[in-house]
């Protein structure tokens, strides 16, 4: 797989521009500032309808524009596709496929795969949970799109039972009367649906990424260290503070998952009430991060927190590539796979972050990749091994060197 084609209109910094790239490797080099990074944001987009720097769209739309329009051509083997996205802050979003109007932009995920690394990966390892948690969601939503519209019920149904809480909670300290909690079992209900199907994606998401995130690092170290990956659930914390056993090792079933949920939910229904907020789900689960034994937060060097952030991205680009284990087939996870199936990889900015050591152990490992897209401030951030087509950006243009 690789993108032929970037076109963008009122993107970011970008009135309009034109880019042919080429497979293997392209090197975007101007100074900072000069829009490089936007290029590759834009390309990310249409892969995941995501930023990987901003947490809403409307920062998408270039200042004094109304919307913006991503167009990518992606071409697997011999077929291309092209992905049209209308960008407008403030209402919904547009897509079209081959020219077609698609009923839903998320109609053109699993049209491109993308893996980009960048330096707001570094909180992957040092930051809050939230955003290994979004980790974990976006490579699964890019290995099966259909994910996506399961995250995104669970979103509605948490939002609808925590203002429910909410309210629940507010009765309950006016005094004026018993809270009435007669729809909260409705909820309950919906969400533990949901979220089972989510937290049995995740636990062999993370099984399937264990292997890969140890050999990952190995690498990228020079086997200086131990690398391993885990997942936090609060539906076993709630439990365990009950006094349940700890749940046992190994995958469990969507249906037992549910009535664990269920279950969690019903003995923390009067902190949850009180605080008025959901204490039970996915969406208060962590992705664990282990080196050497210890937690890697907090314990981490910070040439260490790199490599654990790389080993992440690196892991998940061996996972898109090969495809999914049985385990995960059995999910309903996609099944297109092969050399055509292999996500382009980004590099946003990485190489300068990095020692001589780690900078050329990444080049290695990246060198054979169908595609590379990588920015660099000068054209010495580009390590040699990393041949390839370039383009100079500055002042808002792109032009092949």
């Amino acid at each position: 797989m690789h993108v032929s084609h970037l076109s963008l209109v009122d993107f970011r910094s970008y009135e309009n521009v034109d880019l042919e790239l080429e497979p293997g490797v392209n090197a975007l080099v101007g100074p900072n500032g000069q829009g490089k990074t936007n290029l590759v944001e834009a390309i990310g987009y249409v892969a995941t309808l995501a930023s990987h720097r901003v947490p809403t769209d409307a920062a998408l739309v270039r200042a004094g524009a109304t919307r913006a329009v991503v167009r990518a051509r992606i071409v697997r083997g011999d077929r291309a596709s092209t992905v049209e996205l209308e960008i407008t802050a403030g209402k919904a979003n547009r897509a079209r496929i081959n020219r077609a109007p698609a009923p839903r932009p998320r109609d053109v995920l699993g049209i491109a795969r993308t893996v980009l690394f960048a330096p707001e990966d570094l909180a992957l390892v040092k930051g809050d949970p939230d955003g290994r948690r979004r980790f974990l969601d976006q490579l699964a939503v890019l290995l099966v799109p259909r994910v996506a519209g399961l995250l995104g019920d669970y979103d509605r149904v948490l939002r609808q039972r925590g203002a429910l809480l909410k309210s629940a909670g507010a009765a309950a300290r006016s005094r004026s009367g018993s809270p009435d909690l007669r729809t909260l079992d409705v909820w309950d209900a919906k969400l533990a649906t949901l979220g089972a199907e989510i937290l049995a994606l995740r636990a062999e998401l993370v099984t399937a990424l264990r292997p890969y995130v140890a050999a990952a690092y190995e690498q990228v170290s020079a086997g200086q260290g131990d690398a391993e990956i885990g997942y936090r659930s609060s539906v076993d914390a709630a439990l365990a503070d009950e006094g349940e056993p700890p749940a046992p090792e190994g995958p469990r079933t969507v249906e037992g998952l549910e009535q664990q949920m269920l279950e969690a939910m019903a003995r923390t229904r009067s902190k949850e009430v009180e605080r008025g907020v959901n204490l039970v789900g996915p969406h208060r689960d962590d992705l664990v991060l282990t080196l050497g034994g210890l937690p890697a937060k907090g314990y981490a060097s910070h040439g260490e927190s790199w490599s654990f952030a790389l080993a992440l991205r690196l892991a998940s680009y061996r996972l898109l590539t090969d495809g999914p284990p049985g385990d995960l087939e059995s999910l309903l996870w996609a099944s297109d796979w092969g050399p055509d199936g292999e996500p382009v990889l980004i590099l946003d900015d990485v190489f300068a972050e990095l020692d001589v050591r780690r900078r050329t152990r990444l080049a290695e490992l990246v060198a054979g990749a169908g595609q590379v897209l990588i920015t660099a401030a000068v054209p010495e951030d580009v390590p040699v091994q990393l041949d390839g087509a370039r383009f100079d950006v500055e002042d808002g243009t792109v032009r092949r060197a």
